[in-house]
């Protein structure tokens, strides 16, 4: 098990926030999965149904919306997931599909809209800490670019540099792969938002992966409480 605490300056800042853990070993990532398929076809039906006629007004009001509305917008940004829920719900757009243990995560946050980052446990480094980012800190995003992070956000870091940022999203270093058998979920859950909600999303990523791995060990599934 990958042991991961909070930094005293994460408590400090996002007084309330939750960090959603869930750490799964022995997990095949290679064979495609029917039950999946199904099910992404049954919530991109079941969003266009609740909120295809939802203006953006309504559909950021919704509680969990609203949370992670309050937190980009200290940063002057939108967040990702409420404009993938538009696209689904409203644009006629697909779940893509990456591989079973990313797209059982995006899955997931469809339908709770928990912002969850999934690492491949065998690219990280330890020690790893949820910290907030502090001046000069970097990330290099999935696509490569190399972005400054504002300060203040919430990030994951590890011996090697950021991990993962709310803002930013995840670096280059610790994606999923193909070959990924190890695998680490990390929750990201601004205050504001109650705690069964974001161990709601764990349950579902893990209940998803039994589809397609049968055999999976669950490692890990708890919650960091900035307190």
């Amino acid at each position: 098990m990958v042991l991961i605490s909070g930094s005293g300056e994460w408590k400090n800042a996002h007084e309330g926030a939750l960090i959603g853990l869930l750490e799964l070993s022995g997990v095949d990532n290679t064979q495609k999965s029917s039950p999946l398929n199904k099910r992404k076809r049954e919530i991109e039906a079941q969003l266009r149904e609740k909120y295809g006629a939802f203006t953006r007004q309504e559909l950021v009001a919704l509680p969990v919306m609203s949370a992670y509305k309050k937190y980009y917008s200290r940063f002057k940004k939108t967040y990702h997931v409420q404009l993938q829920v538009e696209s689904i719900s409203q644009k006629g757009k697909k779940l893509p599909n990456v591989s079973p243990l990313v797209d059982a995560n995006f899955i997931a946050e469809m339908e709770t809209f928990i912002l969850t980052a999934g690492h491949d446990v065998e690219k990280l480094q330890k020690p790893i800490l949820i910290d907030i980012s502090k001046e000069g800190d970097t990330i290099t995003q999935m696509n490569g670019q190399h972005k400054p992070i504002r300060v203040g956000d919430m990030i994951m870091r590890d011996a090697d540099g950021v991990s993962c940022s709310i803002l930013y999203g995840q670096d280059n270093r610790s994606y999923i792969s193909p070959e990924t058998s190890h695998v680490l979920y990390v929750a990201y859950v601004p205050e504001g938002i109650p705690a069964e909600i974001a161990m709601a999303q764990l349950e579902k990523i893990e209940e998803y992966i039994w589809l397609f791995s049968p055999n999976v060990v669950l490692e890990q599934k708890r919650l960091l409480r900035a307190e």
